[in-house]
């Protein structure tokens, strides 16, 4: 046999054996899922926790707020997915009852119910982000929050009623403009569909301007053709014209959140 020859068969095998040993850390890495409950008042609550065990020591927290429809699973895979990231995820409840839908109705319903008062919102948004908080694996003083759809507003809401976090992002939400004499602490990004019905332009403008008037860091994006809900490849079932799911779309608002989480938490 040639040493050429040789040297060809063994590569299969020295790629395969290379292939493994890149993937024992994954192997040894574990998400750990945890559903907490929780009060808001005499409203109970049920979060959804996840963590990489295989990090040692406290690190950022992310709070994720859910569409209209609910914590499903599709924000509880969100959650993963940021987990997956490094961080500790906890995707908060802002209905209570387990309360999920597919129904537009229903989810505009329980929706109206919380937004119909800023301070119910508020305090709704802010119970789940002191459960984050209050988690061990989770550095109090590095939170960031990420909402779609209503949840981008309940986010939105936060950064408004000053909550403490470095960085609040909005994928598809209805944009609420800031009240008048607000500070905003937290960096935004708004990762907006440029065909999405649900919000007109003249709602785009003024949300621009209110982060201006406030003196905030932020930054839309705003993705050509892309509808209501682009980010959620089930957003076509809903059977509403306004929403379609958008791969480049998600794709690309999700690497931008990344990099803005990347940047408010550098060491």
């Amino acid at each position: 046999m040639q040493p050429a020859t040789s040297i060809r068969r063994l590569l299969p095998r020295l790629a395969m054996s290379l292939a493994l040993l890149l993937a024992l850390p994954a192997a040894w890495a574990e998400l750990q899922t945890q559903t907490i409950e929780y009060q808001d008042g005499d409203t109970s609550l049920k979060g959804y926790l996840v963590y990489d065990d295989s990090i040692e020591g406290p690190r950022p927290g992310i709070l994720v707020a859910h569409e209209w429809w609910g914590l499903n699973d599709y924000i509880r895979q969100r959650a993963e997915m940021i987990a997956e990231l490094g961080y500790v995820a906890f995707a908060l409840d802002m209905y209570g009852d387990d309360r999920v839908t597919e129904h537009a109705p229903d989810a505009q319903g329980w929706m109206q119910q919380i937004t119909a008062n800023l301070d119910t919102w508020h305090q709704r948004a802010r119970a789940g982000l002191e459960i984050l908080q209050g988690q061990e694996q989770v550095d109090a003083t590095r939170l960031a929050a990420l909402g779609w759809c209503f949840g981008g507003a309940t986010v939105m809401q936060l950064a408004y009623a000053g909550a403490d976090l470095a960085a609040v992002v909005s994928f598809h939400g209805s944009l609420p403009p800031a009240p008048d004499g607000v500070t905003i602490k937290p960096s935004v990004l708004a990762a907006h569909g440029a065909a999405d019905d649900f919000v007109p332009p003249e709602r785009v403008q003024a949300f621009q301007d209110s982060l201006t008037a406030a003196g905030a860091d932020w930054q839309l994006v705003s993705y050509g053709g892309a509808r209501h809900g682009f980010t959620n490849p089930l957003a076509g079932d809903y059977g509403m014209d306004n929403l379609a799911y958008d791969a480049n779309a998600d794709r690309r608002s999700w690497d931008l959140m990344q990099a803005l989480l990347e940047e408010v938490f550098a060491d």
